[in-house]
C-alpha cells in the first residue's frame, strides 16, 4: 500500500512538472504558436497507447502458448488502459486540428486507421462480456486481440506510407524531420509522465482481474463442496 501511494505521488509530481514544461518551458512554434502545445499531450497519449497494446498482444500470444490465466489478466488490463489512451489521442487530435486545419476531422489514412483501432479494441472488451466461460473467453479474446493488433503498425506507418492530412512524422521521419532540442526534451518528459499514468492503472487493473479469478475459483470450490455434501446426504 505504501509503495502504491509513493508511486502515485511520484507520477502526479511528474505530470505537474511535464504539464508546466509543455506550457511554459517549451519554445513557441513559429507557425502554430500556442495551439502546438497540445502536441505534448497528444503524442505521449499515442506512445502510451502503442506500449499498452504491445503489452496486450504479448499477453495474448503467451496465453495461447502457455494457457496461464495471468497472461489473460495482463492482456485485458493493458487493453483497457490502451483504449483510454487511444480515446485521449482521438480527442486531443481534433482539438489541435480545428485551429490549424480549420476542420475537426478528416477521413485520411492516419485518422481512419486510428479510429478503426479504437473500435477494434472496444470490441475486444465487449467480446469479453459476451463469453461467460473463463477459459473460452480468454482463448477467444486472445485470438481477437492478436488480429486487432495488426492495425497498430498500420496506424504508426500511415503517414509514412501515404500522403495524409496528418503532418509528416517529426521523429524518425527522415530528412528534414526533427525537433528543437528543448522541444524534444519536453516531449520526452511528457512521454515518461504519460507512461507512468498508463502503468499505474494497468497494475491496479491486473490485480483486480486476479482477484476476480480467485473469487470465481473460490465460488466454484464452495459449490462443489455443497454438491458433494448433498450427494452424501
Amino acid at each position: 500500500m505504501k509503495r502504491t501511494v509513493t508511486s502515485t505521488l511520484l507520477v502526479a509530481v511528474l505530470m505537474c512538472i511535464s504539464g508546466y514544461a509543455a506550457l511554459f518551458v517549451a519554445p513557441d512554434e513559429r507557425t502554430m504558436h500556442a495551439a502546438q502545445r497540445i502536441f505534448y499531450f497528444h503524442v505521449p497519449s499515442w506512445i502510451a497507447m502503442f506500449t499498452a497494446f504491445f503489452i496486450a498482444v504479448i499477453g495474448n500470444i503467451t496465453y495461447l502458448t502457455k494457457r496461464s490465466p495471468k497472461w489473460d489478466w495482463l492482456s485485458v488490463a493493458s487493453v483497457e488502459v490502451g483504449v483510454t489512451c487511444c480515446t485521449i489521442g482521438l480527442v486531443t487530435g481534433p482539438l489541435w486540428a480545428k485551429p490549424i486545419w480549420g476542420i475537426w476531422w478528416t477521413w485520411d489514412a492516419k485518422l481512419t486507421s486510428a479510429f478503426i483501432l479504437w473500435l477494434l479494441y472496444v470490441s475486444y472488451l465487449l467480446l469479453r462480456t459476451i463469453v461467460e466461460e473463463p477459459e473460452r473467453r480468454a482463448r477467444v479474446s486472445a485470438i481477437f486481440g492478436i488480429l486487432a493488433f495488426l492495425d497498430v503498425p498500420l496506424v504508426y506507418l500511415a503517414n509514412r506510407l501515404w500522403r495524409t492530412q496528418h503532418p509528416a512524422p517529426v521523429i524518425l521521419g527522415g530528412p528534414g524531420s526533427g525537433l528543437n532540442p528543448t522541444m524534444g526534451k519536453v516531449l520526452l518528459l511528457c512521454a515518461i509522465a504519460e507512461l507512468g499514468v498508463m502503468i499505474l492503472p494497468l497494475l491496479d487493473r491486473y490485480r483486480l482481474e486476479r482477484l476476480r479469478y480467485e473469487l470465481g475459483e473460490l465460488r466454484l470450490e464452495i459449490e462443489t463442496r455443497n454438491l458433494d455434501r448433498q450427494s452424501v446426504v
